[in-house]
C-alpha cells in the first residue's frame, strides 16, 4: 500500500519516475541494469529476502543517496540509519508519514541547487560539517578563515547559507557575519554559528550582528539538519513571494513595479560602463476592439500568447520584458543602441505577426506596434519611457505593425 501510494505521489507531484523493488531480488536487478541512473533510493529497513539493512547498504554501496522509511524505530535503530551518512529518515508512525516523506524527497533534490559555505579554521571539524551537508545534497564550499570565507562568498555570489565557527586566527565568527549581514540581508543569505564555548551569551551576540541561527558544539546532527533546513526553507518562500510580487499575474511575465524597480539600476550600470541602452514599447494593435468584438476572455488569450511569444524570443538573453498595463509590455535591452534594438524589434514584430489566436469559429491575427528610444544620459527613466511612447504613438498613427525609433526616423530624414 505505502509502495503504490508513493510511487503516484514520487511521479505526479515530483515527476520523478519510479522503479518500485518490493524484494531483495527486485533490488538486485534493478541496481545490476546499466540504464537505471537513479537519483536517489526511498528504502524500508527490511525487504523480503533480506534484513537488518542489507537494503540500506546495498544502495549506498551504489552511491545512490538514501532516505529510510521505517515503522520500527529505537536508539539501536538510530544510530545504526545515522551512521550510514543517509539524507534522512522518516518514520511511518502517524497519519502525515506519506507527505513527510515526500516533503522529505523534495527537499533532498532543491538542496542541490543551493551552495553553502562552511568557515571552520579546524579541518576536521570543517570536513565533518561538509561531510553533513553533502549528505543532504548541498553544494558546498569551504574556508578556513573569515577574509577566505569572505573571498569565496564573491567568487561564489549564489551562496545562500554559511556555517562559521566562532573563534578563528583572522576575525571571529562574530565579525564575519557582521560583514557578511552589511553586504547581504537575511532574505538573500542565512548565517548559521557554531562554537564550542561554554559562554551562554555568545549565542544572543550572533544572533545580534545579523545571525540567523546559532548551535553550540556538540550539537545532535539531526538538530543541526533540521535548523539548516528550516533557514534553506525560509529563504526559499521568501523567493517565492518576491516572485509573486514581481510577477503579472495574467502573463507571468515580469510586472510594472518590477520593471520601474530594476530598469533604472540596470540604465545605471550601462551608463558607468559607457555601453549602449535602450528601451522599447509594445502595444497589441487593435485591442480595444478585440474585445469589444471576442470578449475578454479572447482578449486574455491574446495577451497570453503574445507574452508567451516574448518569453521564448528573449529566454536566456539579459534584456528586461515586463507587461507594464493592459496591452502594453515593455522591454528594457542592455548593451543596444537604437539601430540593434530596432533591427530585433523588427524581427519580433513579425514573428507576433505570425500568431493566430483560435476565437469561437475565426482565427485572429495579431500584430503589435513597438517604439524604441536610446538612452542617451542621465535622466529620470521615466523620461525615457516617454520618448519611446512617443515613437510608438508614431508606429501607431502610420497605419500600426511598424516599429519607430530615434534611429529610424534619422534614417527616414536621410533619405
Amino acid at each position: 500500500m505505502f509502495s503504490s501510494v508513493l510511487s503516484h505521489r514520487f511521479e505526479t507531484e515530483l515527476g520523478l519516475t519510479v522503479t518500485h523493488c518490493p524484494s531483495q531480488d527486485a533490488l538486485d536487478a534493478a541496481l545490476a541494469d546499466a540504464q537505471h541512473r537513479f537519483t536517489m533510493a526511498v528504502v524500508g529497513l527490511n525487504l523480503p529476502g533480506s534484513a537488518d539493512g542489507k537494503a540500506l547498504d546495498q544502495v549506498i554501496a551504489h552511491d545512490i543517496p538514501a532516505i529510510v522509511f521505517t515503522g520500527t524505530f529505537n536508539a539501536e535503530v538510530r544510530n545504526r540509519i545515522t551512521a550510514r551518512n543517509v539524507v534522512d529518515y522518516v518514520l511511518k508512525d502517524n497519519e502525515f508519514a506519506l507527505d513527510s516523506l515526500l516533503a522529505s524527497v523534495r527537499r533532498a533534490i532543491s538542496n542541490r541547487r543551493t551552495r553553502v559555505l562552511v568557515v571552520d579554521d579546524v579541518v576536521s571539524a570543517r570536513h565533518a560539517l561538509a561531510d553533513l551537508l553533502e549528505a543532504q545534497q548541498f553544494m558546498v564550499c569551504q574556508a578556513g578563515t573569515g577574509v577566505e570565507a569572505l573571498d569565496v562568498l564573491e567568487k561564489h555570489p549564489d551562496i545562500e547559507l554559511v556555517l562559521t565557527d566562532h573563534h578563528m586566527p583572522d576575525m571571529d565568527g562574530y565579525e564575519l557575519t557582521r560583514r557578511i549581514r552589511n553586504r547581504y540581508s537575511s532574505d538573500r543569505m542565512r548565517v548559521i554559528g557554531i562554537s564550542s564555548s561554554g559562554d551562554r551569551l555568545l549565542s544572543a551576540s550572533f544572533l545580534k550582528a545579523g545571525a540567523s541561527d546559532f548551535v553550540y558544539r556538540p550539537f545532535v546532527p539531526e538538530e543541526l539538519q533540521c535548523r539548516i533546513s528550516h533557514n534553506v526553507e525560509t529563504l526559499a518562500q521568501l523567493k517565492q513571494l518576491r516572485a509573486a510580487a514581481a510577477s503579472d499575474y495574467l502573463t507571468g511575465l515580469y510586472n510594472r513595479r518590477y520593471f520601474y524597480d530594476q530598469g533604472p539600476r540596470i540604465v545605471t550600470e550601462c551608463l558607468r560602463g559607457s555601453r549602449p541602452a535602450s528601451v522599447a514599447i509594445l502595444d497589441i494593435d487593435h485591442f480595444k476592439r478585440l474585445n469589444d468584438t471576442y470578449g475578454h476572455e479572447i482578449g486574455d488569450r491574446v495577451l497570453k500568447a503574445v507574452a508567451s511569444r516574448l518569453q521564448h524570443l528573449f529566454n536566456g538573453s539579459d534584456n528586461l520584458l515586463s507587461r507594464v498595463g493592459g496591452e502594453e509590455f515593455s522591454m528594457l535591452f542592455a548593451g543596444m543602441d537604437s539601430a540593434a534594438a530596432t533591427e530585433l524589434c523588427d524581427m519580433v514584430r513579425e514573428d507576433i505577426q505570425s500568431l493566430k489566436v483560435v476565437a469561437e469559429e475565426d482565427e485572429i491575427s495579431v500584430t503589435v506596434s513597438i517604439g524604441v528610444a536610446e538612452i542617451g544620459g542621465y535622466e529620470t527613466f521615466e523620461n525615457y519611457l516617454n520618448a519611446a511612447d512617443q515613437y510608438l504613438y508614431m508606429a501607431k498613427n502610420h497605419g500600426r505593425n511598424q516599429v519607430y525609433s530615434d534611429a529610424r526616423v534619422v534614417g527616414i530624414a536621410a533619405q
